[in-house]
């Protein structure tokens, strides 16, 4: 199939086609995304809490990031793969901001997403003047979290939804080929779609973005710690794989794994052969 473009995710909001996101962290996953034809793969800074255990996505480094973006990108050929840039990799100067977003090109990343509105202008401008795309991303950001006072709704009041407002027209203005809207109501996911000529991604945002976004762990219910209400569960994984897991330590421990159909065989006569030679040896 043919590699997805920044024109074509451009063309389906222009047509009215939603656009498909899931993160991913590894090869396996990323194959699994690619062969099944999701237009975007996002390798999200959420790696930190569902992947390496933290208890949120500040403690992430750019180092994690990269290691995780070159085993993704080995997995994708069709979907644009687009690469999170963690906390403090762009907040100091526009100098790292650029430096940094060029390494997760050099790692095999289609665009750049980065968190904040405003504020990043500058960031985002010296990071599209360098050529690389990025994807904006407002309304709950998890690497303000403590500012934020916690995963709450955001823009639930006029003086906040206008500030998003402001935002996203400020992150277009900016050169942004997207945004990320999280967990904002939906009526105003919605004035922010129609009011911007580039497509928005929801997640927690309501049904009217261009496309949505989730993190594969919570959609396969692999992640147990906790559900954010706008997670749709399609499987059950940790059930199942925990079953296979207890079944694997019984048969191990009753001795019924591994059986001789799980084992490799010599021919008879090169048994019969080398019990010789051993004879010999004594």
């Amino acid at each position: 199939m043919k590699k997805v473009t920044l024109l074509d995710l451009q063309a389906k909001k222009q047509r009215g086609e939603k656009i498909t996101m899931l993160t991913a962290y590894d090869y396996p996953f990323a194959h699994l995304m690619d062969e099944v034809g999701i237009d975007t793969i996002l390798v999200g800074d959420s790696l930190g809490m569902v992947v390496l255990g933290y208890e949120s996505t500040l403690p992430v480094t750019m180092e994690e990031m990269l290691h995780h973006v070159k085993a993704v990108k080995r997995g994708v050929n069709r979907a644009f793969l687009i690469g999170d840039l963690p906390f403090m990799s762009y907040q100091a100067s526009e100098e790292e901001a650029v430096r940094n977003a060029g390494a997760f090109m050099k790692a095999g990343c289609d665009a750049v997403k980065l968190e904040g509105g405003k504020k990043v202008v500058p960031k985002i401008k010296a990071i599209v003047n360098a050529g690389i795309p990025v994807l904006g991303h407002i309304g709950l950001t998890p690497q303000s979290i403590s500012k934020l006072g916690g995963y709450r709704v955001q823009g639930r009041d006029i003086k906040s939804a206008r500030r998003i407002i402001e935002d996203a027209l400020a992150l277009e203005a900016a050169g942004v080929f997207g945004i990320v809207l999280e967990c904002i109501p939906y009526q105003l996911a919605k004035l922010i779609t129609e009011r911007l000529s580039i497509p928005t991604i929801g997640i927690g945002a309501g049904p009217y973005c261009d496309g949505q976004v989730l993190v594969i762990h919570d959609i396969l219910g692999i992640f147990e710690k906790f559900t954010p209400r706008f997670v749709k569960v399609y499987a059950n994984l940790a059930t199942q794989i925990k079953t296979a897991i207890k079944d694997y330590k019984k048969e191990v421990e009753t001795g019924e794994f591994p059986s001789l159909n799980h084992s490799y065989e010599l021919p008879e006569e090169t048994w019969e052969n080398l019990l010789q030679d051993i004879e010999k040896m004594k």
